[in-house]
């Protein structure tokens, strides 16, 4: 006689370790609030359905701990989304193809509530539910008379419990409220503070931001490429020789120029990936983000006091245009962090989805789709004309303008238009940056035309070195390395009405600044104050790592020394601490020196790595340890100079170890009040 299939409600010891697995797996995720725990109950899902099968074929029995095991991990995820979620939570079915606004699409796209994220989160895990509820059914049936039909049914129904398992990995909505400290107060209040009044006679601000540019890619700075447009704000302005973007990939360093704080306050130390990436393998990009950023982060939070918040409690019209890559949905959007209007895209070109949204007020339509962008040669005229209209239009109002114009070449893929393909003769690269450039000429004059060119901060830089080309002329490294090349980068600042501020117009600041000081930068100078009166009103509430720069903008001061380092930081650690010191201190320690980089200059420049991986690919496996450059007279960071100033080195370590240790004791930055 054949063997009838039975549910077993014994306690079996494989049996029983799985099911104490499972309900620990559900108690984990109500505790720590982390996506990372979503992630293992899944697998554990997936891993429990195929030994229920295999429980199902060899042993025709169904355990029941097997069953409580899957039902307590599957029940913990649900609760926790439907409790924690951020959205609405329909699943991974929002598409960059047909594009869509959140408004009219809520229970998709986020402007959902605990009802319709409840509802949600049902109907996604309900054929899990099913498939488990059958196999329990037909197993717990005694009187069976057709037994191959019986084990059949099971047998079916268990190949469906794992499909449906992997179709709940794939649809199920991974999106979470951030598990960190949440800083909305100081928020509210700071920006209640801020006094708004700002008028037509304050300076507008035209923020360029580029993608993967390298130092030497202007030709101010010997490039190869002609950027007669881009020079022109040097020549009329400021060059720097020595300016950092606060991190060496895309994210992070937009996370700096935004807020002024380092990308570790905001856990924001990687690369924001999509979280709408439909129905792709794993749909990983979905929850790439709140693992590697940590605490469920999806972007840059939305209590992080940003610059355009600031600029927009003053008065002024915001507007961001191109790249954005500080996050797709709810609290990150960029209309949801101080920007009026937002053309472009929320993502990096060679993700997936890729589109261009028109954003106002936290909701969007995709304008141009994912199929529209397949070929993506006409987005720096895309971007162009919607930045000339918006200035067209805002310098027509008695209010000031603060634009952000964050290109996102030469990023590779790297796409050029017909007209300009071809116009360097060095290949796609130069001709994006030369095709950039002509359109960037083309604002200013349009700029000139409307009377607003001459009152007009602008500024223009890079949000990390070159990754497949360009140039750092002779620094070491490019992307993603705390080497110069990674994070040093073109920048120039033109203010034709800054009666004094810039100092001597077309001379160039050799003393080191950095993205974070940007915002504190920019209040300064555009006179923005708080609570009445007060001047260069900044957040008090948080710590804003950046300085202004007003000084060595005016007469080449030194504004970074010990107090306030430049960091080079990777995956939240400190890989490299930099400051300028005075050459009397340092002879003070080595009275006996004589070398000519301590005799000719007042001023010399420290960079010191704790530990490094090499760039040298032939020699990945080793590590710089200890090592102590000068930047002054070095900086291609070629020399090991730690032992020649070993008390120095000390200095510098004992800095980067007390600052890291910090950071972690207070990750968002947070001063008590």
């Amino acid at each position: 006689m054949k063997q009838k299939l039975e549910l077993d409600k014994g306690l079996k010891v494989f049996p029983m370790i799985l099911m104490i697995v499972g309900i620990l797996i559900m108690l984990a995720q109500w505790i720590v609030h982390l996506n990372i725990v979503s992630v293992v109950s899944m697998a554990f899902c997936c891993v429990m359905s195929l030994v229920i099968l295999l429980s199902v074929l060899f042993k025709s029995k169904v355990y029941l701990t097997m069953i409580i095991g899957y039902a307590a991990a599957s029940f913990g995820n649900v609760l926790f989304h439907i409790i924690w979620g951020a959205d609405a939570g329909f699943g991974a079915f929002s598409s960059g193809l047909a594009g869509f606004k959140s408004a009219e699409h809520p229970l998709l796209t986020g402007a959902g509530n605990f009802g319709t994220r409840l509802l949600g989160n049902l109907l996604l895990v309900l054929p899990c539910a099913v498939c488990l509820w059958a196999i329990f059914f037909i197993a717990r049936k005694k009187n069976v008379k057709k037994i191959a039909l019986q084990k059949a049914m099971s047998f079916v129904m268990s190949v469906l419990l794992i499909g449906t398992s992997i179709f709940y990995v794939l649809t199920a909505n991974m999106r979470t409220k951030p598990n960190a400290q949440r800083l909305w107060e100081g928020q509210d209040d700071y920006l209640k503070g801020v006094d708004k009044n700002a008028d037509s006679k304050s300076p507008n601000v035209l923020f360029i931001l580029m993608d993967d540019l390298g130092y030497g890619d202007v030709s101010l700075n010997g490039s190869l490429i002609k950027t007669p447009s881009i020079d022109s704000i040097g020549e009329n302005g400021l060059n720097f020789e020595n300016f950092y973007s606060s991190y060496s990939v895309c994210s992070p360093s937009r996370f700096a120029a935004m807020t002024g704080r380092y990308p570790y306050r905001g856990f924001a130390d990687n690369v924001c990936y999509p979280t709408i990436d439909t129905l792709s393998p794993f749909a990983a990009t979905r929850i790439f983000n709140s693992i590697e950023m940590g605490g469920n982060v999806d972007g840059m939070l939305g209590d992080e006091i940003t610059i355009a918040e600031t600029f927009k409690a003053a008065g002024y019209n915001t507007g961001a245009f191109g790249k954005w890559h500080l996050g797709d949905y709810g609290e990150y959007l960029p209309t949801n962090q101080g920007f009026d209007y937002f053309y472009g895209s929320h993502h990096v070109n060679d993700m997936t989805p890729f589109y261009h949204v028109k954003e106002e007020g936290g909701e969007y339509e995709i304008v141009k789709g994912t199929d529209d962008l397949k070929d993506q040669s006409d987005a720096t005229k895309w971007i162009h004309a919607e930045i000339t209209d918006w200035i067209t239009e805002k310098s027509k109002e008695d209010k000031p303008f603060f634009a952000y114009y964050a290109s996102p070449w030469p990023h590779a893929p790297v796409y050029v238009g017909k007209e300009y393909d071809g116009a360097s003769g060095m290949g796609t690269y130069a001709d994006c940056v030369t095709e950039f450039d002509a359109y960037l000429g083309q604002l200013f004059d349009t700029m000139e035309e409307l009377g607003v060119l001459e009152n007009t901060i602008i500024v223009f830089t890079s949000d990390n070195g070159p990754a497949l080309e360009g140039s750092v002329n002779e620094l070491r490294g490019g992307k993603y390395l705390a080497y110069e090349g990674g994070q040093k980068e073109p920048f120039m600042i033109r203010w034709d009405n800054a009666d004094g501020k810039l100092g001597k117009t077309g001379t160039t600041r050799k003393q080191a600044a950095t993205l974070a000081d940007l915002y504190p930068t920019l209040v300064d100078l555009c006179g923005i104050t708080g609570n009445g009166g007060q001047a260069s009103y900044l957040p008090s509430d948080r710590v804003i790592d950046g300085v202004s720069m007003a000084p060595l903008l005016k007469d080449d001061s030194v504004i970074h020394t010990a107090e306030n380092p430049i960091l080079h930081m990777k995956r939240e650690d400190i890989k490299a601490i930099q400051y300028t010191v005075t050459t009397e201190s340092v002879l003070k320690k080595y009275p006996d020196y004589t070398y000519d980089v301590l005799k000719n200059n007042e001023y010399v420049t420290f960079k010191y790595f704790d530990r490094i991986q090499n760039d040298n690919s032939a020699f990945f496996d080793k590590y710089r340890k200890n090592w102590l450059h000068i930047l002054t007279d070095d900086s291609g960071e070629n020399y090991n100079r730690s032992k020649v100033y070993p008390e120095i080195a000390d200095e510098f370590n004992q800095k980067l170890c007390e600052i890291q240790k910090n950071f972690k004791e207070n990750r968002r930055g947070i001063i008590s009040q």
